[in-house]
């Protein structure tokens, strides 16, 4: 069995040290603890590690840290990913200011990924972004279904607290 692909916004990794938000901490750390066991295809753009590298140390550091215990495919940004993140921009569910989130977005519908982790509500983990993200990839040929999901879905019922 193909394991599943999944891409990781910056708020996941970013949540790996978070003591101001325990609870989104201890699940994200229970996830990188499967990421470690290799049950997943993880990816991550170089959209993620130019907000990881805009972020203040130690926080940076810490991150990069995080990011060396695991196995991850970094992608590259390509013309046909900045076209969905502007068409995504266009359908009007995201505005201008929350271009980042779409090219997160892109990255992963260009790339197969079946799964979109985030721990971003506001813009990416929310009905309204998520049928519509549907919508717009149906529309431009990307028929390949992704899923858009906080961390704590992934987690097997025992890694939960």
């Amino acid at each position: 069995m193909r394991k599943l692909r999944i891409y990781l916004d910056t708020s996941v990794i970013s949540h790996l040290y978070a003591p101001d938000t325990q609870d989104k901490m201890n699940d994200t750390l229970a996830l990188w603890e499967m990421f470690k066991q290799e049950e997943y295809d993880v990816y991550i753009s170089e959209a993620v590690l130019t907000e990881i590298y805009d972020c203040a140390q130690p926080k940076r550091q810490i991150m990069l840290g995080y990011l060396n215990q695991i196995e991850y495919t970094e992608l590259t940004e390509t013309d046909e990913i900045t076209q969905l993140a502007d068409k995504y921009i266009q359908a009007g569910f995201l505005k201008p200011k929350s271009y980042d989130d779409c090219i997160h977005l892109a990255f992963a519908t260009v790339n197969y990924c079946d799964i979109i982790i985030s721990w971003n509500f506001k813009h990416i983990v929310n009905l309204k972004t998520i049928q519509a993200v549907s919508q717009v990839n149906y529309a431009n040929g990307y028929l390949y279904p992704i899923q858009i999901m906080p961390p704590i879905m992934l987690l097997k019922g025992d890694d939960l607290k």
